[in-house]
């Protein structure tokens, strides 16, 4: 073969993955927020601003979910039951969300009840997807092409930690969004958390970079050996960079370009996992190539992908496209 299918669909995995993460991320960090936000007025519009969108959004988790099974059916066969528990969780709290976002508006006697079902279900898919990135990165016990660990083994410090710092992170997206989508009260509102939630988010991103290449020798040699720390030193440089442009770029009250900063802090994140985890699918033994489909299978579907995949992207980018520019108070959704 001219083109490496597996390498292929491991690409078009994860940049599906990549998508759900940052185009979900900012709902998700507005629910985490919502007990923050002062007054039913500065929720509603907070609400109003992901309305258009958010639904939308969940379209990568499901090319993301359904590419695993239909790809890399060893990986999904794996990966499934050594974290039913975060999964099941995650899928919770992303319908008790999603729940929360149709019904509040229908209500005023149980608004605060769905209000706090909206914080919860955030909270709860985004701690659920940190613990099961964190479980991951730490490795999963394979034994005969199936799962050899305990029904515990992805409760981890280390997932625990991962689930934290996805908190913090989704949080960050959501109030740098806000600044972007919102003016007035609201707008110094997100400027006021922002601060707090970046301090918080170079804490945590610190603890999880630092600690990753202590759970495996292959992630140590990866990182610190020569020569290839001399190209990946180049990471955490652009990290760095990147909190310094949104230190600046908040003290600035520039709207827009928070929330493009804390997207290039996430794209970071993921090239610096990528790093790690590269070329296994499930550490620390199952490589993309093993896990994948056979060609035929790859071949057919990437076919239909090639087809949908485009239809995603412009239908995506058009919604945004129409509903661009600030949410004002009292518009938008009902």
């Amino acid at each position: 073969m001219i083109f490496d299918l597996a390498f292929i669909w491991a690409g078009l995995i994860a940049v599906a993955i990549l998508a759900y993460v940052i185009l979900d991320g900012f709902d998700l960090g507005i629910g985490i927020l919502f007990p923050l936000l002062k007054g039913v007025r500065h929720r509603d519009q907070a609400m109003n601003t992901v309305a258009p969108v958010w639904d939308g959004n969940e379209t990568w988790l499901v090319l993301g979910g359904g590419g695993l099974f239909a790809v890399f059916p060893m990986a999904y066969a794996i990966i499934l039951p050594a974290l039913y528990a975060p999964i099941m969780a995650m899928l919770i709290g992303l319908i008790f969300r999603g729940v929360a976002f149709e019904f509040r508006w229908r209500t005023s006697r149980w608004k605060t009840a769905w209000d706090l079902s909206f914080f919860l279900g955030s909270l709860t898919a985004a701690v659920s997807q940190g613990i099961i990135l964190g479980a991951l990165i730490q490795g999963i016990e394979v034994e005969s092409r199936a799962y050899a660990g305990g029904w515990w083994d992805w409760l981890t410090p280390f997932s625990v930690m991962c689930g934290v710092a996805l908190v913090a992170g989704y949080a960050l997206l959501g109030a740098t969004w806000l600044i972007m989508k919102t003016d007035h009260a609201l707008n110094s509102r997100a400027y006021y958390l922002a601060w707090y939630l970046m301090a918080a988010m170079a804490v945590v991103m610190a603890v999880v970079s630092i600690w990753t290449p202590f759970l495996d020798a292959k992630f140590m040699a990866r990182w610190f050996s020569s020569p290839s720390v001399y190209y990946v030193s180049i990471v955490p440089l652009i990290t760095f960079g990147l909190f310094v442009g949104l230190a600046l770029s908040l003290n600035a009250k520039r709207d827009n370009l928070p929330f493009i900063l804390t997207l290039g802090l996430f794209l970071a994140s993921y090239i610096g996992l990528g790093i790690s985890l590269y070329p296994h699918m499930i550490p620390p033994s199952i490589t993309i190539w093993q896990a994948a489909a056979p060609d035929e299978s790859l071949r057919f579907l990437l076919v239909g992908t090639a087809v949908l995949l485009p239809i995603i992207i412009a239908y995506t980018t058009y919604s945004y496209w129409v509903f661009r520019g600030k949410t004002k108070s009292g518009e938008g959704y009902h």
